[in-house]
């Protein structure tokens, strides 16, 4: 049989048992957080991927060690989600603008490159 560690999905009891939350909470977290979304099987049974017990481990951090309130828990998690996906943008933008530029510099290389390999002519 698997390791737990090894496992990529989790169910609620694993998930209740190592995190020491229990299932009804997790089962309540679910419909307060709407990221916090696990795959059921076949069966309904809810299984956790390494995703959702890291957003897990964060919620916990957020409600009991720093005393968030679920509200506040939910504003903190959906603003920092819209922060990467602000920088993402940012990126894909950056990446876009820069393609002139770099195709300049890709020709200005070539150039050097024939230059420099290029055979020298030898002066009489």
């Amino acid at each position: 049989m698997k390791e737990t560690a090894e496992k990529p999905y989790r169910s609620i009891s694993e998930v209740s048992r190592t995190m020491g939350i229990k299932a009804h909470v997790l089962r309540y977290w679910e419909t307060q957080f709407s990221m916090l979304r696990p795959r059921k099987n076949r069966a309904g049974v809810r299984m956790y991927r390494p995703k959702d017990l890291e957003l897990l481990r964060e919620i916990r951090h957020l409600l009991y060690d720093r005393g968030f309130t679920i509200a506040g828990a939910r504003r903190k998690l959906l603003s920092e989600r819209k922060a990467e996906e602000a920088r993402g943008q940012q990126e894909i933008v950056l990446q876009e603008s820069s393609k002139p530029l770099l195709r300049e510099i890709e020709a200005e290389l070539r150039a050097l490159h024939a230059l420099l390999t290029a055979p020298r002519r030898t002066a009489r």
